[in-house]
């Protein structure tokens, strides 16, 4: 097959809003990890709720992930799930 003949992978997501993704993501990932940081200096240990600390800390660390992507997208440092994902199940079949 050539070169020409095959179609250009696009984006679906616009690379002009990784900018506004970035900066949104991590302002909300922020909010989170505060809110979770004030949670557990204020909460004494008859007040704590793991229910509510794990559900913070899940959707602050969701965030901040995706926060981080779209910063590593946004400065052109371009990230390969394929590979990723192959050392993760390399890496759990050994713990396995």
């Amino acid at each position: 097959m050539e070169l020409q003949a095959m179609s250009k992978y696009t984006s679906p997501v616009n690379p002009a809003v990784f900018p506004h993704l970035t900066v949104v993501l991590l302002a909300i990932g922020m909010f989170f990890t505060t809110w979770f940081f004030v949670y557990e200096v204020t909460s004494t240990k008859y007040t704590r709720d793991i229910y509510k600390e794990l559900l913070i800390s899940l959707v602050a660390s969701r965030f901040m992930g995706f926060g981080v992507l779209f910063l590593l997208l946004w400065v052109d440092i371009y990230v390969r799930a394929t590979k990723g994902i192959r050392q993760m199940a390399s890496l759990n079949s050994l713990l396995l």
